[in-house]
């Protein structure tokens, strides 16, 4: 029999500390949506309202056709798309050598694809800007493609490789047995088993290049070719921001990465689970 006590210790241990931090969580994110459908002189008019009354939705067809964000969503969505499908291609090679292989220096080598993610991003703008500048690659989403590509592929190949050390290596095996190359097993045995990591990984890179903030802004010079962090970034002034507009255009931005994940999700619970098998 349970203790009388036992719902308020329950109570206080757990469903008031997930209470609170769902709403320090989720109540940023009702604030730009509440703000996103006021009108301006309502946002900034005192005392504050706490209801979106009245309700607008002028400020998303603004943000979307007369801002661009429209323009920006299509950009940032080329740029994600196709640094999402180089990046997950090659995590799946690079992650299976470092979990299928055993040569020297090993471990070196995989400590030095981290040691690459404690790089300032600032301390590469200058000499990326050169190589992009001396290639004709500035104000062009190649060069985006370049550099997310190769920052998020030392990080994603090492998710990569805890994904694959999860694999028995017997199914390989058998798969050689039976006349297979070894990139035949690949393709055949180790790729349809590692769909919630390739889910995973594909996620993760995804969010990382959508939210790229300053490469983006240091090497796209025009306006067509912005995409939505520098949108974003574009609608505040020098002196004044449209607070609806900005909320638009955040929601905007929010709406893909949250769709994806809500979508993915039982695929991410079981790649994040198979990538904790230590290789």
């Amino acid at each position: 029999m349970k203790s009388k006590y036992y719902w308020l210790n329950r109570m206080l241990t757990l469903y008031v500390p997930i209470t609170v931090i769902l709403a320090f969580i989720l109540f940023p994110l009702y604030w730009t949506v509440r703000t996103s459908l006021m009108y301006e002189r309502d946002i900034v008019s005192l005392p504050i309202r706490y209801l979106p009354t009245p309700t607008t939705f002028s400020n998303f067809v603004t943000a979307w056709d007369a801002v661009g964000f429209n323009m920006y969503f299509r950009n940032s969505l080329i740029v994600a798309f196709v640094s999402v499908i180089i990046i997950t291609f090659f995590s799946i090679f690079v992650g299976y050598s470092l979990s299928r292989f055993k040569f020297r220096g090993k471990n070196v080598f995989m400590f030095m694809m981290l040691t690459t993610q404690f790089l300032p991003a600032a301390m590469l703008i200058i000499p990326l800007f050169i190589i992009f500048g001396n290639l004709n690659l500035l104000d062009n989403h190649f060069s985006l493609v370049i550099i997310n590509t190769t920052m998020q592929l030392s990080f994603n190949s090492i998710l990569m490789r805890g994904f694959i050390s999860g694999i028995p290596i017997e199914l390989e095996e058998a798969a050689s047995i039976d006349g297979c190359s070894r990139i035949g097993a690949i393709f055949r045995t180790v790729i349809p088993l590692l769909l919630p990591g390739l889910v995973a990984t594909a996620a993760f890179s995804f969010v990382g290049v959508w939210n790229e903030f300053l490469y983006a802004f240091m090497f796209m010079t025009s306006r067509t070719n912005f995409t939505l962090p520098i949108g974003l970034r574009m609608v505040i002034g020098e002196y004044t921001a449209n607070h609806g507009l900005l909320a638009a255009g955040s929601i905007i931005a929010l709406v893909p990465a949250l769709l994806m994940f809500v979508y993915l999700q039982k695929y991410l619970v079981a790649g994040l689970a198979a990538g904790s098998v230590k290789g």
